[in-house]
């Protein structure tokens, strides 16, 4: 017995082609990524949905701070000295280390529609390199 689905059970294989749902038209290549948001050569794609890349505002805003603190390896080394250097390695505790910490504010203002993006930073070079993804990010906004 033929059945004209194929199935024996009237299930079509594949739905037709005017039941399929639209695929969103590719916007392109990632061309930078800053947190959650990818920024295409058109199109900002966030968690929340896509925004224009064209006359798309960007703000950046910090807020680290720079600690200077001993480090662990000082500690240890300091205090397991000090039964064999009479006290010297303690001056092992005066060695202090810059540590960075917070997070760096981006947001992208497209019209009407705005999003937050926070960035955690662990080192000074890393609010250098979000703050020049994101000029970069304006020049292509500019075009």
């Amino acid at each position: 017995m033929t059945f004209p689905s194929g199935d024996p059970w009237g299930v079509p294989s594949s739905p037709p082609a005017s039941e399929t749902p639209a695929s969103p038209e590719p916007s392109g290549p990632v061309i930078a990524e800053i947190a959650e948001m990818q920024i295409t050569s058109t199109t900002v794609r966030t968690p929340v949905g896509d925004l224009p890349l064209a006359g798309s505002r960007w703000v950046v805003t910090d807020h680290w701070l720079s600690q200077r603190r001993t480090p662990t390896w000082a500690r240890i080394v300091a205090f397991g000295g000090i039964c064999f250097t009479a006290g010297l390695s303690l001056f092992l505790l005066l060695f202090k280390e810059a540590v960075a910490q917070g997070t760096v504010s981006v947001t992208v203002t497209s019209g009407q529609h705005q999003y937050v993006s926070r960035v955690p930073v662990r080192h000074e070079d890393d609010v250098n390199e979000i703050n020049q993804q994101v000029n970069y990010i304006r020049s292509l906004a500019a075009l």
